[in-house]
């Protein structure tokens, strides 16, 4: 018999050890461990990271095998992995009605449970007993599903198996919005079951996601259907927000162990190596300092000093440093695993859940911090931290390599990637586009000239996505209908052997009215591509199909609109919004671009691609598509292989988004027209008095009644068939909208299923062709439309607590709006200027939480009536009109604080469009200089002059909020208040202001801001970096409704900040901050009257009973604000300051 290698013997001893420690426990019905003898029920995430010792050590005998008794342990142990991994899979089977309802609710509720009966896998809790949300758990099985199949593991046996794999990705890949409950299981640090975002589930997510992508669940056995797909975009969402939490845990932990298994083994989910290291440096330096707050219980501070200690995150360093190949670190926590390991039976050694003070000894500890040897408490051997420290242990004596246990290479994502190279196909949607380009030099195919390739809108693709994961069996509907980025549309696809290209969703009109504006393609295109540039990983170039569309002809059709022309010459050039572009035909790009094959939509068995049961997605999303603008479809249809399914099906969706014919009058825009209405009645009277009408007819709206003083529905058809404006159309549209309902048949034109609903999508497309945004919005907010990608756009820069579907989102959105149907569409257009400028300018939200978007579009109309010097009901209207690209770049100003001009002039006679142009334009310098932020000598010069005449400022009132007050005074001495309207209505704070606001409350018992008070037992429970905390502290000033009001309290707290640092233990009780304003105020009106200031220019704000002036005086100098608060805070709480102190110098 042959003698054993010394690796033999060795492995044969760890073979011993996990047998006796883990394989022990393993059920012999179901493959699942129990999480200790006591505790018997199985919990996912524990199970996985439990078998991976056995996993290991069967790839290392595997490698190592000196004899067939080798193999056939490997063999073994392999196997015992995949029962284990079957039994998880049979566990979330048995709730495969929970992954369904979850992928459109992601409610905690529908979520799969954490643990299971490890006898049964069963439940063995109920829905509300545990917390059972948590995605990184779920990303965990899928994450090692996807490297035990590369390493050579068959786990998945059926097309049925796969298709619920499939379902379980849908299930993770929204968990960049996600509040889940995360590795601890408690959610919100103060165990009270509050489900938060975590960095820790939203990175392992991330890892699962690419893990999975393109893999064969059957192995190197598989086939076409046994493929899992991915989509790019939803990765890209994740690791978006992954990157922007980092190295902070979730809004209530400043950092988190968990975080370990995600910037190294096994996730391996952040790309950026600096990030990586500071992240590792937060955990090391925080978690191991004797004076860290950490997170245990609701009264965080009552635990200071006694945390117990987790042996399992120092198995994660030890793995971490055998994939950096640093020898230090493995010595240095292999020594320190050593000293914790519990000596069992037989010396067997084991590794503890925990340590902890013994209760008899905590007051000991609490005095004496550091002086009480901890005990080891919990499970014992805890299997999870005994598998991982069985593991690194193999890792670093050289039995594995890392690649062994990374088949899938995720250790390399930190490894830079070359330049990406924008391939940009540009393509015209018709032969008359096409002669008109290459007038200009532009020589480009049309749509039909690229066949075979063919070309789809992008929303086809979300369509044929919608079939991916389908299972009639197990009642899977597949992936709910969703918009697809960019990422997704940039690929070329294999489709039943035919090669797809898609255009991006942001032309695509049918979604929303921003791609009707040139001026915003442009700029959408210029985000869309260098987003491409930053983020694009996969094998191949990104490939972008533009097509010129009519919509992007000049007014008369003869020309291209001069945007798009010198959009064009700017992609022939290279470069375009800092991206590397490359142009050129589609067949040019064959070769180069990155292809995936949707092998789902090979035809079955039964040679059918498109199940029946599932069919009634395409119906009611035929009725949601059927709210879209009419534009020019035909190109794309495809008039061959016409017995084809899956062209038949691409016909069907592109056909029901086409109006079925014109049936509403011609309109005219002649002046001197004759109106339905009376001309005092504008839009919002009609949409307020309508709102009216439901309940009270009699309201005078001069609409035709019956006998019974009814509205007379059928005259009122009657004159809708008669009117020639766009206005009076929509006007009597909405009425009837109200009163009979989008779906009644007016019968226009004598054809059946004339609804209102239709009648409006044929409005819809005329305000579109005459560009009146106005009308647009109008027609858009009666319609119900939202914008398809407003969800993912929220979520690139909000956490929510509960995240929200995109119709609750929508429907919220429409629900806050009120009887204002147009604020409600324009709010969701302000939410994609936001994100748009979240990913291109950043910074431009530094030291912002959370965004008001109501006030931030009262502040907008607020600034087109100081500018044009208008009512504010002009004001609201005329940012009604705005065109897509101007309210984007009126928002940015407003975000930006830079002092800009708006103008406004008439329309050319000769121009389709209807609404007024708007020029908006930055002047001068972005701020005062020293002399005017000193400002006294011009302040002295003003009330001189003031004070010899009668004149006042003047008011002006608006219905778009009470702070729409405009002071006519000279440009200068409007632009502090306007600043601080600004950055009140905005939330800007300055930097660190926060984590002073924290250190102020340790030193008071609470702060009073109009009314409601910020008491100091926040620090008991919240650390100063917590974004909880911030979160906290700004609910408070949000309570106070005037935003110029809102900055001066937060100036007044800025100066209380400058007493956290002073050598006093106590600055007083509950600090009344509105009392610490006035009485600067009172200041203030003393000195400016000494000067001889007239009572109308010391005007006091009714709301706020603040001087208007000190609203508009600069911070600094020494009339500023800053010298009469900190004055005010010195009076205020002078009993408490030091008595040699020089406060008020």
């Amino acid at each position: 018999m042959r003698s054993r290698s010394n690796s033999g013997v060795r492995l044969d001893g760890y073979a011993r050890l996990v047998q006796q420690t883990i394989l022990c426990h393993q059920n012999p019905v179901t493959g699942l461990l129990p999480a200790s003898i006591d505790q018997r029920d199985a919990w996912v995430r524990d199970n996985v990271y439990s078998i991976l010792a056995t996993w290991g050590l069967g790839l290392a005998y595997r490698k190592n095998a000196d004899q067939d008794e080798d193999k056939a342990k490997a063999y073994e142990l392999e196997q015992s992995v995949v029962k284990l991994m079957r039994g998880l899979l049979q566990c979330m089977m048995r709730q495969v009605e929970k992954v369904e309802k979850f992928k459109r609710t992601q409610s905690t509720k529908d979520s799969l449970h954490a643990k299971y009966n490890t006898s049964t896998c069963g439940t063995v809790v109920t829905d509300d007993e545990w917390g059972h949300l948590q995605v990184d758990a779920t990303s965990l099985y899928l994450l090692f599903l996807a490297q035990m199949t590369a390493s050579g593991l068959c786990i998945i046996f059926t097309l049925d198996e796969v298709s619920f794999i499939q379902n379980l990705v849908f299930y993770i890949e929204a968990a960049y919005k996600v509040a889940d409950y995360g590795m601890w299981e408690r959610g919100d640090k103060t165990n009270q079951g509050i489900a938060e975002l975590n960095a820790s589930s939203v990175g392992m997510a991330k890892a699962a996601l690419e893990a999975i992508d393109e893999l064969d669940l059957f192995g190197a056995r598989g086939g076409p259907k046994s493929v899992i797909h991915v989509l790019p975009d939803e990765v890209q969402l994740c690791q978006s927000i992954l990157l922007s939490m980092l190295p902070r845990a979730s809004t209530s932990k400043e950092i988190d162990a968990g975080l370990l298994s995600i910037i190294s083994y096994p996730a391996f989910a952040v790309d950026d190596i600096d990030l990586v290291n500071i992240t590792k440096n937060e955990i090391i330096t925080k978690l191991q300092d004797p004076n860290r707050l950490h997170y245990d219980s609701a009264e965080l501070q009552l635990f200071e000093n006694i945390e117990c200690e987790w042996p399992v995150f120092w198995t994660y360093l030890l793995i971490d440093g055998v994939f950096k190949e640093d020898k230090v670190q493995i010595e240095e926590y292999r020594e320190a695993l050593e000293e914790t390991l519990i000596r069992g039976q037989n010396g067997v050694r084991l590794i503890p859940e925990l340590y902890a003070v013994p209760p008899e000894k905590v007051d000991e500890e609490n005095e004496n911090p550091h002086t009480v040897d901890r005990v080891a408490k919990g499970k014992l051997p805890h299997l999870w931290g005994q598998s991982l420290y069985i593991l690194g242990t193999l890792l670093a004596e050289g039995f594995l390599a890392p690649g062994e246990i990374d088949p899938l290479s995720r250790r390399m994502s930190t490894i830079s990637r070359p330049d990406v190279v924008v391939q940009v196909s540009i393509l015209a949607e018709t032969e008359k586009i096409k002669n008109i380009l290459a007038k200009h030099n532009f020589y480009v195919d049309g749509v039909s000239d690229v066949l075979p390739i063919r070309v789809q809108p992008g929303r086809i693709l979300s369509h044929l996505y919608a079939k991916l994961g389908c299972n009639k069996k197990l009642k899977l509907s597949g992936r709910p209908y969703r918009h697809i980025g960019v990422l997704g549309t940039s690929k070329l696809y294999v489709i039943r052997n035919q090669t797809f290209a898609f255009t991006p969703q942001f032309i695509d009109q049918h979604q929303f009215y921003l791609a009707l504006d040139c001026r915003m393609i442009v700029e959408m295109l210029r985000t869309d591509l260098a987003y491409l540039f930053s983020c694009w990983k996969m094998t191949g170039r990104p490939t972008v199909t533009f097509p010129i569309t009519q919509s992007m002809l000049s007014d008369d059709g003869t020309d291209i609109d001069s945007n798009i022309l010198s959009t064009l010459r700017k992609l022939q050039d290279g470069y375009f919004g800092g991206a590397r572009i490359k142009t050129g035909r589609l067949s040019e790009f064959l070769i180069t671009s990155c292809y995936t094959h949707l092998s789902f939509l090979d035809p079955g068995p039964d040679g059918l691609l498109l199940d029946d049961c599932f069919s009634e997605d395409s119906a009611s999303l035929s009725h949601e598509m059927e709210d879209a603008v009419s534009v020019n479809d035909s190109c794309y249809q495809n008039d061959v292989d016409s017995e084809d399914e899956l062209v038949k099906y691409i016909n069907h969706l592109l056909q029901s988004t086409t109006p079925v014919s014109k049936r509403l009058p011609p309109t005219s825009i002649s002046p001197g027209m004759h109106h339905v209405f009376e001309t005092a009645h504008t839009t919002r009277d009609i949409i307020s008095m309508v709102a009216k009408t439901k309940s009270d007819h009699r309201v005078d709206l001069s609409l035709p009644t019956d006998a019974h003083g009814e509205v007379d529905i059928g005259s009122l058809v009657e004159q809708l068939k008669e009117c020639l404006t766009l206005q009076d159309q929509a006007d009597i549209l909405y009425i009837l909208y109200v009163i009979k309902g989008p779906d009644w048949d007016t019968n226009v034109g004598g054809q059946h299923c004339a609804t209102v609903r239709s009648l409006m999508t044929e409005l819809y497309s005329k305000a579109g062709q005459n560009l009146d945004w106005g009308l647009i919005r109008y027609i858009s907010g009666m319609l119900k439309k939202r914008i398809e990608i407003l969800a993912e756009d929220r979520d690139t820069f909000l956490f929510f607590s509960r995240p929200l579907p995109p119709n609750e989102l929508a429907q919220l959105i429409y629900e806050a709006s009120g009887q204002d149907i147009s604020l409600a569409v324009l709010t969701q257009e302000i939410m994609v200027y936001l994100a748009m400028y979240v990913r291109t300018e950043p910074c431009l939200f530094a030291e912002m939480l959370r965004l008001r978007v109501g006030l931030i579009i009262q502040v907008m109309a607020t600034e087109l009536a100081y500018s044009l010097s208008c009512s504010g009901e002009e004001a609201s209207e005329t940012l009604m009109n705005l065109s897509p690209f101007d309210m984007k770049k009126l928002l940015h100003h407003i975000l930006s604080g830079k002092e800009f001009g708006v103008e406004k002039s008439v329309q050319p006679i000769d121009s389709a469009a209807i609404s007024p142009i708007i020029s908006i334009h930055e002047v001068g310098h972005a701020g005062p200089t020293k002399t005017e932020r000193t400002g006294i000598s011009k302040i002295k010069k003003e009330i001189k002059q003031r004070c010899s005449g009668p004149s006042s400022p003047t008011t002006t009132t608006s219905p778009v909020g009470s702070f729409c007050t405009r002071l006519t005074w000279d440009d200068r001495q409007g632009q502090w208040l306007r600043r601080r309207r600004l950055d009140g209505a905005i939330n800007r704070v300055p930097m660190g202001f926060y984590q002073k606001v924290w250190k102020v409350l340790q030193k008071c018992h609470g702060l009073s801001i109009d009314g409601y008070v910020l008491p100091s037992s926040s620090t008991r429970e919240m650390t100063p970096q917590e974004i909880k905390f911030a979160v906290h502290v700004e609910s408070v000033l949000n309570h106070v409704p005037q935003p110029e009001y809102r900055q001066i309290l937060v100036e007044a707290i800025l100066v209380l900040t400058v007493l956290a640092d002073l050598d006093v233990h106590s600055i007083g009780g509950i600090i009344c901050v509105d009392h610490i304003v006035h009485l600067a105020n009172d200041y203030f009106l003393q000195d400016q009257k000494s000067l001889g200031a007239s009572e109308s220019l010391l005007e006091i704000d009714g709301a706020t009973r603040v001087c208007n002036m000190f609203y508009d005086s600069a911070p600094s100098g020494s009339y500023g604000t800053m010298t009469y608060l900190t004055k005010a805070v010195a009076t205020y709480i002078q009993d408490f300051l030091p008595s040699a102190g020089c406060f008020m110098q």
